[in-house]
């Protein structure tokens, strides 16, 4: 089993002030699908009536492991940048040692 802790705050290399800084890690949600964009609309014409759904349905079983997004914000120039996922079956964010 995949397990990723890391601490809150760590020393990292920000690709906007060019140089390594301390930077806060903080883990990407899912917003929101907007109802106005092109597959949305799509979908919505396709499901309306007597269609039913456009393509099949999944019913096998579900994948053991998500895909993380993190999120890293440098406390300096306070920009934001994301690095590539990973998956792991549990993701936790510690509190650093005092």
């Amino acid at each position: 089993m995949i397990r990723l802790k890391l601490p809150r705050k760590v020393m990292r290399y920000c690709p906007h002030c060019k140089k390594h800084t301390l930077q806060e890690i903080e883990r990407v949600k899912k917003k929101k699908a907007s109802e106005l964009r092109k597959g949305q609309r799509r979908f919505r014409r396709t499901t309306s009536g007597y269609g039913g759904f456009p393509r099949p349905v999944y019913e096998g079983r579900e994948k053991p492991t998500k895909r993380i997004n993190i999120r890293y914000r440098c406390l300096e120039c306070k920009k934001a940048y994301h690095t590539p996922t990973w998956r792991a079956k549990k993701f936790e964010l510690a509190e650093a040692e005092a």
